[in-house]
């Protein structure tokens, strides 16, 4: 079976790798080189046993092994049917995927003028930079649960989910857009342990004038930075002491107001849970450190493309009786 019509169904439609034909462009012409080159130096390690050229040709070329990792990713196919899909073996489809995968993950997230952001440093240093805010916030990543008897098996047993899970780092702009995706731990880790283990702390402590927003659960981050992570005020509990309804209507009109700045962080996080990979991992545990950068970034590269009916898209005409 020829590769040829999934390749075309995968590029004519969006809805099968969630990418525009723009960026799936962007993509071939970036890591097509760069996947060339490994290859070669992976064949030039070791003593040659043949001319150059010779033996037997690629069955799945590149294009066809970047569609395969997007589907995998996109849709959370199996290996099985991918290999049905593009006739080749479940082991070329498996290869494939553990070579375009890192490429994906080293490219990080794209932000105003084509720039990448690869690392939380580079996050933190383009935030202090624009001087724009940005928001904090964890996601946790259903996985599956580890044999029996093996040490560190309740690690990732999260209290919240109530269920095995990896968690990650998010942070995205005020609209939303993904900045960074990564630092992986097991999902019984607390938020504020990630940040730290992270190293954010030390990375605020050095740049100046970075804002970043961040719910309930990292109260206390903000002594810690100086106040460069705000958390909203602490609810009233029930055994505190009363007071003026004046001030606790302003108290809630505070963490509302909070709450409606930091959301499009949830909206990023949804971005990313469309991804079915993303959504309930049932591979390796230790794949999810190059999955989840590499959704971001490709996520980040689809958010900053414009729309084909946003380019040339007509003025609206206004109501009639409405003066220009």
């Amino acid at each position: 079976m020829s590769s040829t019509l999934p390749r075309a169904a995968a590029v004519a439609d969006r809805r099968v790798t969630g990418l525009s034909r723009e960026v799936l462009a962007e993509l071939v012409a970036e890591l097509g080189p760069r996947w060339q080159a490994r290859q070669d130096a992976r064949l030039a390690d070791r003593p040659r046993r043949r001319a150059v050229g010779a033996g037997a040709r690629y069955r799945l070329v590149f294009l066809d092994r970047l569609l395969a990792t997007l589907v995998h990713l996109r849709h959370g196919v199996t290996h099985d049917v991918l290999a049905c899909w593009f006739g080749v073996s479940r082991s070329t489809i498996t290869r494939a995927v553990g070579e375009v995968r890192p490429l994906l993950a080293e490219r990080g997230c794209t932000v105003d003028g084509g720039v990448r952001l690869r690392t939380l440093a580079d996050v933190v240093a383009h935030l202090g930079a624009s001087g724009r805010v940005g928001l904090l916030d964890a996601t946790e990543v259903r996985v599956r649960r580890p044999a029996a008897h093996r040490a560190g098996r309740a690690r990732f047993v999260s209290g919240k989910a109530r269920a095995n899970t990896v968690k990650a780092l998010v942070i995205t702009d005020a609209a939303g857009r993904l900045l960074f995706c990564g630092q992986t731990r097991p999902g019984a880790i607390h938020d504020l342990t990630q940040v730290r283990q992270a190293g954010l702390v030390e990375l605020l402590a050095r740049t100046p004038s970075v804002t970043l927003l961040a719910d309930a659960g990292y109260q206390g981050l903000s002594t810690q930075t100086a106040g460069a992570v705000l958390t909203p005020r602490p609810a009233r509990r029930k055994n505190q002491i009363p007071v003026f309804p004046a001030v606790a209507v302003a108290h809630e009109a505070e963490r509302r107001a909070h709450s409606a700045k930091r959301i499009r962080v949830e909206h990023g996080i949804g971005h990313l849970k469309n991804w079915r990979a993303l959504s309930r991992h049932l591979g390796r545990r230790e794949h999810l450190d190059t999955m989840l950068p590499a959704v971001a970034g490709l996520v980040s590269s689809q958010e900053r493309t414009p729309r084909p009916g946003q380019l040339h898209r007509p003025p609206k005409a206004l109501p009639a009786g409405t003066a220009a």
